[in-house]
């Protein structure tokens, strides 16, 4: 779990000290209990108390195209209670001077696998790809996460205070993917997103034929076409049977293809090429299912229109390209092409563990290559590919993503504008607590994992 490197200061507040990680307490037994008619392996997370805190005098990134000079934030209650001009609080609130700096929603990262491929990286750690089966929908991401992760105090210090944490992609079907909230926890449990759906994760092109093309199939890409859609048509003939019969066996595999079908869990495809994008929109219409993204997408520019009119997200890398043959034909203005067009939904994804310390600045690399080519992009309408259109891509818009009133107080005060290389997030917040500071030791969490270890002593590697 993380901690701050005081543990003096942790004992001497033993009760403040739950505010450095999510809960691990089950709500109740029925709960966590598989097959009682609740979620399996459900969230432990609880909000971490707080006290009021009112930012005033800032420059405010809302999130959903809003840019406000001179505003105030004001949250309360683990959420954000007002956004405006002239706020107030009682006198039991934290006053924060945000005058000559930034505001915005905390940064969520779509694709990212901390807790699967942890730091150090090490063959006992590596637990991200089951490529013992092209078809591994019966496993969860979650299941693999080690909290204790190194990565996720890294993050927190980059402002990420949401990430997708998905399977590898060695496989047609890798499984479940999981949203975590980046507080710490002793389990997975403690920190996962509470009412977030799960996410499934598939893959196109290169991996799986490459994986699989000595281990019996499939070997090219008609072969993984061919294995998508066997798989589907036995969730279809599972659906069925358990839609008149629920008291057989359950197939893991089969409920979780199942589920995505039925919508309630969204489907992330990691996939290169625009025809092979094309090809998955198809196989999504033949089995009645939503994409909700395509992950990396280094073609995405070519069918933006479509992409943006089938209501699919393109999680994409600033400019990540050619390190092999799907990957050749990317260009750097790819994010700010998938962006143009109305309802378009461009994402800014790390799949790092650098890459997610600094969003904030891949995203301003995808603003300065747009500017190259005279697309100019304002920052109230960057922030959104690391915000709104992350949370919309992962089904948690209604609660995270913009500052709106009545959502979860995740937010980041930045020292000035988040979009240039000066840029550091002085203060992090999630749901209205302060997990990070950066003028302050105490708040700088490490793992229990890196106690002991020299950059410990400065709070992590950033």
């Amino acid at each position: 779990m993380l901690r701050p490197l005081t543990a003096a200061l942790c004992l001497a507040l033993f009760a403040g000290c739950a505010s450095t990680g999510g809960s691990d307490a089950p709500a109740s037994a029925a709960e966590a209990r598989p097959g009682s008619g609740q979620e399996a392996y459900a969230s432990t997370y609880r909000a971490i108390a707080a006290p009021p805190v009112l930012i005033s005098g800032a420059t405010v990134l809302t999130g959903d195209g809003r840019r406000l000079e001179g505003a105030d934030v004001l949250l309360q209650d683990g959420r954000i209670a007002a956004v405006g001009s002239g706020l107030t609080a009682g006198s039991d609130a934290v006053r924060v001077d945000g005058r000559g700096k930034w505001v915005t929603p905390g940064l969520i990262d779509v694709h990212s696998h901390l807790g699967v491929y942890p730091s150090p990286g090490a063959s006992a750690h590596s637990d991200g790809n089951e490529a013992t089966a092209p078809v591994t929908a019966q496993v969860w991401a979650e299941h693999s996460v080690w909290p204790q992760d190194p990565g996720f105090g890294a993050a927190l210090a980059g402002g990420v205070t949401a990430l997708q944490i998905l399977p590898g992609s060695a496989n047609l079907v890798g499984g479940r993917g999981v949203t975590l909230k980046n507080v710490a926890a002793t389990t997975a449990q403690g920190m996962k997103f509470p009412g977030a759906p799960h996410g499934l994760k598939m893959a196109c092109g290169e991996n799986p034929k490459r994986v699989y093309g000595q281990k019996g199939g499939p070997s090219t890409r008609m072969g993984n076409v061919a294995g998508y859609r066997s798989a589907f048509i036995d969730a279809q003939d599972y659906a069925k049977k358990r839609e008149k019969d629920d008291s057989g066996k359950r197939d893991l595999k089969l409920e979780t293809l199942a589920g995505a079908m039925a919508g309630d869990i969204l489907v992330h495809i990691h996939c290169y090429r625009a025809d092979e994008m094309a090809q998955m929109l198809d196989l999504a219409k033949e089995f009645d299912f939503q994409i909700a993204a395509f992950h990396h997408g280094v073609e995405a520019y070519k069918l933006a229109d479509r992409l943006a009119a089938d209501g699919v997200c393109g999680a994409l890398w600033a400019d990540w390209w050619g390190f092999k043959m799907e990957a050749f034909d990317g260009i750097q203005e790819n994010i700010a092409i998938v962006d143009r067009p109305a309802n378009g939904c461009a994402i800014v994804h790390s799949d790092s563990d650098e890459g997610i310390q600094r969003l904030n600045q891949e995203a301003a690399k995808v603003m300065a290559n747009a500017r190259r080519v005279g697309i100019e992009i304002a920052p109230e309408r960057a922030i959104r590919w690391i915000t709104q259109n992350a949370a919309k891509s992962l089904g948690v818009l209604d609660v995270t993503g913009t500052l709106e009133a009545g959502k979860m107080a995740d937010v980041v005060l930045w020292n000035g504008n988040p979009f240039t290389v000066y840029a550091h997030a002085e203060q992090v917040y999630i749901d209205g607590a302060r997990l990070y500071d950066r003028a302050d030791p105490t708040l700088r969490p490490t793992t229990d994992f890196m106690l002991g270890q020299p950059t410990a002593a400065t709070g992590g590697a950033r």
